[in-house]
């Protein structure tokens, strides 16, 4: 057999050699899989949220690829926002016409069960309507990447129709996936009830520390190579357990590993692998830094960054979140410089949250706590403000 060029993947959106630490999310999306198949409606549609970098584009794959395997057979349809640019091009990407025919809008229907309708050469059709003839046909899972740039008339078309496909009892499942920013988002659309999710709504954050020691040595083991202890821990820490950068530091061992040929990892040969993965992190955070800049939320990066250095936790409350914003100075709408008034705070909040500097992970008890979505990041923010 011949050897894989890349045994580690770090880019955007490959599936790792090895998905750790998703256990909860893939048994969500396994039982979905397991009732669509059967011919079931699925209760909810499913949203898989976090910040960039944590592998929500590789969880779609590994679902998409699960699903091509199912037993009965199931269709399955991967689209971005660009293939759904407006609910004309959303009905012909996912419930097409058997036979050509030109489409041409007419209307959209939003203020009522917001479906979509267009005049073709034999009348009208309907996005619900459609989506229900396809899951009749065989059941059916849409998957959308990027979903928190989805066009609004789309995405209100979208629910709504999948409201109504599976309140048909037609087996259709939607699964969405986007940045922190996408609650707001899919508010945007005008679809109130798309909140009620129930287990469907995961958060994909940062690995647990077995998780990422395990998508670093199962790749490695299963080449007949190790990674001692020291190295391995060592690795771990400096990862963030931040699966892009693990994937990173896998990639630079394995380099390290085909220079030397030995088939054992030491501390050694993780030192000697650390500038090539610092080069790249440091890429990643001056691109960060450079969005925080565009968006004019350098200084409330900053202020954010000095609680999350002053507390030592890697959580933090709306108060507290709020307070370190207050603290920061703020240009108001007179011209002037002084605390920043508790709406503006709100909003630097969710846009911090939208870029995924810091995110509130789903499903959790009161209270709810804010996390930082790359640790690191934050003294890179601290750093870098200095030096300006």
């Amino acid at each position: 057999m011949q050897a894989a060029t890349w045994v580690f993947k770090a880019g955007d959106g490959a599936l790792p050699p090895a998905l750790t630490g998703r256990t909860i999310e893939q048994a969500v999306l396994r039982r979905c899989l397991t009732g669509v198949s059967r011919g079931e409606a699925p209760p909810h549609n499913v949203v898989l949220l976090g910040p960039r970098g944590n592998g929500k584009t590789a969880l779609l794959r590994w679902f998409e690829n699960a699903c091509k395997r199912h037993e009965p057979v199931v269709d399955v349809a991967s689209l971005t926002p660009s293939a759904a640019r407006d609910p004309a091009a959303l009905l012909d990407a996912l419930a097409p016409r058997r036979w050509p025919a030109k489409m041409l809008p007419r209307k959209v229907g939003i203020a009522t069960i917001g479906s979509a309708e267009w005049t073709r050469p034999n009348g009208m059709r309907n996005l619900a309507v459609g989506l229900t003839n396809r899951c009749r046909r065989r059941p059916f899972v849409a998957l959308v990447d990027e979903a928190h740039t989805l066009d609004l008339d789309a995405g209100n078309a979208l629910l709504n129709a999948s409201q109504q496909v599976r309140g048909a009892e037609a087996p259709f499942l939607l699964v969405l996936a986007g940045t922190p920013g996408l609650p707001s988002r899919l508010d945007a659309m005008d679809a109130s009830f798309w909140p009620r999710l129930g287990e469907g709504k995961l958060g994909i954050g940062r690995l647990s520390e077995d998780a990422a020691r395990q998508a670093l040595t199962e790749p490695m083991n299963q080449r007949g190579v190790d990674i001692d202890e020291d190295a391995l821990a060592w690795v771990v820490a400096e990862s963030q357990r931040y699966p892009y950068f693990v994937q990173l530091w896998g990639e630079a061992l394995w380099k390290r590993r085909l220079t030397t040929n030995a088939n054992a990892l030491t501390a050694q040969d993780a030192q000697a692998a650390a500038p090539a993965v610092a080069a790249q992190v440091a890429d990643c955070y001056q691109q960060r830094f450079a969005e925080l800049e565009s968006e004019n939320l350098t200084s409330a990066a900053v202020a954010v960054a000095k609680l999350f250095e002053r507390t030592g936790t890697e959580d933090a409350s709306d108060q507290e979140i709020d307070e370190s914003l207050a603290e920061s100075a703020v240009d108001t709408s007179a011209g002037e410089r002084g605390p920043a008034p508790r709406r503006m705070r709100y909003h630097t909040r969710q846009a911090l949250s939208r870029l995924g500097y810091v995110w509130q992970p789903p499903m959790q008890q009161a209270p709810i706590r804010w996390q930082p979505g790359i640790p690191s990041l934050m003294g890179y923010v601290l750093r870098e403000a200095a030096s300006s």
